[in-house]
């Protein structure tokens, strides 16, 4: 896989001639070739820490009464002609399409993300497209094709106290939200986030919401309730644009 950076991650005329390549290969097709049906990941989030290489595919439909020879698939965040950020297979043995008329072709990404991932600019949507060569020699490519979200992971820690507690008693539950910085690797504090602070009673499976704690200047969490019943207390993160959703493990507290 090949990576084309923004221009704030290159320099010079490597920059201009990098991210002059999609910008020449707009939407063609010629005969009767067609590419369809993009689907990254199976249609969930890409999700990424700070460390972790991440694999997932990406799948298209391609089609011609000659039959397939061979494909590729185009990721990029912005716009075709302009992309902050671009990713392709850059050999045949990245993508392999079924052997037929119309057929599933398959890309293997895998991002580690010290090198394929420039800083935490690169989280939120991106678009696919994909291309395909026909036996006869025809071929059709298309830039716009589908689309996915590419997130930060996202931890959170939930500690209820004191525990034992007498019924009727206030409890406190604090905890602490961070996320995945692509700019320097490490996690740090998301700071002003409405995070759910939710219960499950022991011998139930489901936790139900009980208020939305906001997250302060770094990232902690920290608020007082009634204890009633035993049970476990967790926060609960529902994620945006660019941040995966994360739950912490359910603390129990025992109600006496």
């Amino acid at each position: 896989m090949r990576t084309i950076a923004s221009c704030a991650a290159l320099s010079g005329a490597l920059a201009l001639t990098a991210l002059s390549v999609p910008a020449a290969q707009a939407d063609t097709v010629v005969g009767d070739t067609t590419v369809s049906n993009i689907v990254v990941n199976g249609g969930k989030d890409v999700v990424i820490g700070t460390t972790n290489k991440v694999t997932f595919k990406v799948t298209f439909t391609a089609s011609d009464p000659s039959g397939i020879e061979d494909g590729e698939s185009y990721l990029y965040k912005g716009t075709w002609s302009d992309p902050s950020a671009f990713w392709s297979d850059d050999s045949d043995e990245d993508t392999t399409c079924a052997a037929g008329t119309k057929v599933t072709c398959t890309t293997t990404y895998t991002i580690v993300p010290e090198y394929d991932l420039y800083g935490d600019a690169s989280a939120g949507a991106w678009r696919a497209g994909a291309y395909a060569k026909a036996v006869d020699g025809n071929s059709a490519k298309k830039t716009n094709l589908g689309g996915f979200s590419l997130k930060r992971y996202a931890k959170l820690t939930v500690n209820a106290s004191p525990e034992p507690v007498t019924k009727g008693k206030a409890i406190t539950v604090a905890g602490k939200l961070t996320r995945a910085s692509w700019n320097d690797r490490a996690y740090h504090g998301y700071t002003s986030q409405p995070v759910k602070l939710q219960f499950r009673k022991a011998g139930s499976s489901s936790y139900s919401t009980v208020k939305t704690v906001p997250t302060n200047s770094h990232g902690d969490l920290k608020t007082t309730v009634t204890a009633l019943s035993d049970g476990y207390w967790r926060y609960y993160f529902p994620g945006t644009s660019t941040t995966a959703p994360a739950a912490a493990t359910g603390d129990f507290v025992d109600v006496k």
